[in-house]
């Protein structure tokens, strides 16, 4: 295999020495693919002073520097934002795979103080699997890259995790946006068209000052709040229906580990909504559960589809497209 961060490839243990170096003595950019979890990886290069001041922002937003936990793939914004700063940290970091479990790896961390990021998936699955008080000896465990259900945040909380939700992409070098407030030098505003914005030292804006995101939020009382992407939006029957609204809706239904929803081609509505739950349910209750939520019944997704597991890509987060191409419309 190819070592090196054009693009970012190798193990967690070579990109770290490459990390070291490019860190501390810069270099050209890093270039990494976006997830593609919603259609073809776009390849992004990551300055050096973006990434610095993306990871420099966070250290201090957390309370200082500590050892990090790499339990992410390298390959992603997210875990390569853990390797840098456990360079600015002067710490090597802890790497999850190397250990048989959760606990020996955290046993294997130092005395200062301890972080962890997760994915959505991966924080669900260390619960189910009784891992809270484990979690909540670190000091901070980032969340990201996906919704997380409330009653996966609830349960974390009521163990004493804490969690730290966060928002970002590629193109912000990571998460920008921690519990809905922004990272020191991050400014963040909403569009016209309800597309949230972002700007400041770690956001990737080429001429206009601003990214403008294809996600949907509001700014509440001067924190964040994402309502889901503006590009998915089904339109079925003449009627938009926004398909995180529908996740956001299922996914905290009783009996409900994990849910997708996509949007299909169909030939009466012009699109369709799908639904993929990891438990059991059909259309009757996604209906009721849906009207019950205040929203309009034309969110029901024409269909339901119950799964062991749902395909997950690299990062964690639903493939989308594989979905897809199992249930083809």
């Amino acid at each position: 295999m190819t070592v090196g961060l054009h693009p970012v490839a190798g193990t967690a243990r070579e990109v770290l020495a490459q990390l070291q170096i490019w860190v501390l003595d810069g270099g050209a950019p890093i270039e990494l693919h976006t997830s593609g979890s919603t259609g073809t990886p776009k390849l992004i290069r990551l300055p050096h002073a973006a990434m610095v001041a993306s990871a420099k922002a966070a250290i201090d937003r957390l309370g200082g520097p500590g050892q990090w936990l790499s339990a992410l793939p390298v390959t992603g914004v997210g875990g390569l934002q853990v390797l840098v700063r456990s360079v600015l940290a002067g710490q090597e970091p802890v790497f999850l795979a190397e250990y048989d479990d959760l606990a020996a790896a955290i046993d294997a961390m130092g005395a200062g103080r301890k972080y962890a990021s997760f994915v959505p998936t991966q924080l669900f699955r260390l619960l189910r699997d009784g891992q809270a008080d484990q979690l909540a000896r670190l000091d901070a465990v980032l969340i990201g890259g996906a919704a997380t259900s409330q009653a996966v945040l609830d349960q974390a909380k009521a163990a004493g995790v804490n969690l730290v939700r966060t928002y970002g992409m590629t193109e912000t070098c990571g998460g920008c946006v921690y519990d809905g407030v922004p990272l020191d030098g991050l400014k963040m505003r909403i569009d016209p068209d309800g597309r949230i914005a972002l700007s400041g030292p770690m956001v990737l804006s080429g001429a206009d000052p601003w990214l403008v995101t294809s996600d949907l939020g509001e700014i509440v009382e001067g924190r964040l709040r994402v309502l889901g992407r503006a590009d998915q939006v089904a339109v079925s029957g003449g009627v938009n229906v926004p398909l995180a609204g529908v996740e956001s809706v299922l996914r905290e239904l009783p009996g409900i580990d994990d849910v997708a929803v996509v949007a299909q081609p169909d030939p009466e509505w012009g699109q369709k909504v799908v639904a993929f739950v990891v438990g059991e349910l059909d259309r009757e209750r996604a209906g009721a559960a849906i009207v019950a939520a205040g929203h309009p019944a034309t969110w029901t997704p024409r269909e339901v589809h119950c799964l062991d597991a749902l395909p997950l890509l690299a990062n964690g987060k639903p493939d989308r497209l594989k979905l897809t191409s199992i249930f083809p419309s």
